[in-house]
């Protein structure tokens, strides 16, 4: 548990970065990289409450 919460923290992290990336420099690819790192990050995190959802209910 505490190891993936410290790594969707590291996502989130990384995926900031990224845009502060593209903002300093202008170049579309970093702000790909970034939209890409928090789509996946949204979808892990929403895919580890329903199974904690799931788990609790049964």
């Amino acid at each position: 548990m505490l190891l993936f919460r410290w790594l969707i923290l590291l996502l989130l992290l990384s995926a900031v970065v990224s845009f502060m990336f593209y903002a300093g420099t202008g170049q579309a690819r970093f702000k790909r990289y970034g939209l890409i790192i928090l789509k996946w990050t949204l979808i892990s995190g929403l895919g580890f409450f329903a199974v904690l959802i799931l788990e609790r209910i049964a």
